[in-house]
């Protein structure tokens, strides 16, 4: 795990908390910032460990959802078991919301055990990050083309939620963006943009917290280090700025289209691009 001074991690913690929740790759951003400023690649451990920060942000901002998904799946959950395991093991929207959150939890979890190497290694690469950066505009493009808009949240189904948690999984490759990749695919399953984004940040909950608390394991050793207190810097203001950027996009998509964001994401793939063809950036 790379070492950071106080000032990167203040840096990359403002990019984490910024561009965790905006459609627009924040581990493409922890990867693109370094780079142009010089800095070793932080590394997938390091983003992993600042995406508890805002982990954090999502589970203080949606407190009051999370606690009535966790409520209702347990209390339908005895139900279902005191009934001998007849039926579907819900019966409010709010149990079923969470069977499919954590459904579509499952692909992220298996593509992110079987390409681990691939994913720390050579999806680093700055070209992946190009072609996924602009391709997933053109496919964001598309859904606000194509897309009904009318399905809220009590309207999604099992064909939803596995869709959206397949999409997850492709977040896996950085500069796809997680949210980006979720948002796109729930604008194509027909959710209103605002409920794409809601559904989102709640399937985003436990995905973001098994990778943390892995790669967290993963590094235990140097965990105490003088890396350490660095590393806290940046998960804290990415927690503070996280918090500010899930209150925006909410807030954003109930009067805008994502359009800005398509826009953003080409924007920033040919820059990079132009960028790795004079030499100013090494691809690796």
């Amino acid at each position: 795990m790379e070492q950071l001074t106080i000032l990167q991690a203040v840096i990359l913690g403002i990019v984490q908390g910024l561009t965790e929740f905006l459609p627009i790759s924040s581990t493409a951003h922890l990867r693109i910032v370094p780079a142009l400023a010089g800095w070793n690649d932080i590394g997938a451990e390091a983003t992993a460990v600042m995406q508890l920060g805002t982990l954090l942000a999502v589970l203080i901002y949606f407190w009051s959802d999370l606690w009535r998904l966790a409520c209702s799946f347990v209390i339908d959950g005895v139900h279902w078991l005191r009934r001998g395991l007849k039926g579907a093991p819900w019966k409010s929207h709010d149990a079923k919301l969470a069977w499919l959150i954590g459904a579509g939890t499952i692909p992220i979890c298996v593509f992110g055990l079987l390409f681990k190497d691939f994913i720390k290694g050579g999806a680093r690469s700055l070209w992946v990050q190009v072609a996924t950066l602009i391709g997933l505009a053109v496919l964001l493009f598309v859904a606000e083309r194509v897309a009904s808009r009318s399905k809220e949240l009590t309207d999604i189904g099992w064909g939803d939620g596995i869709a959206v948690g397949l999409a997850q999984a492709v977040a896996l490759l950085p500069g796809s963006s997680r949210s980006g990749t979720t948002i796109t695919a729930a604008l194509f399953c027909g959710m209103t943009r605002e409920s794409a984004a809601r559904f989102s940040f709640l399937l985003s909950v436990p995905a973001v917290l098994l990778s943390g608390v892995y790669e967290l394991y993963e590094i235990r050793g140097s965990l105490g280090g003088p890396g350490t207190p660095a590393l806290v810097v940046a998960t804290a203001v990415s927690f503070v700025v996280g918090f500010a950027a899930i209150a925006f996009l909410l807030k954003f998509l109930r009067t805008h289209t994502t359009m800005v964001f398509v826009a953003y994401r080409i924007g920033l793939g040919l820059l990079l691009a132009g960028l790795l063809i004079a030499g100013v950036l090494q691809a690796g």
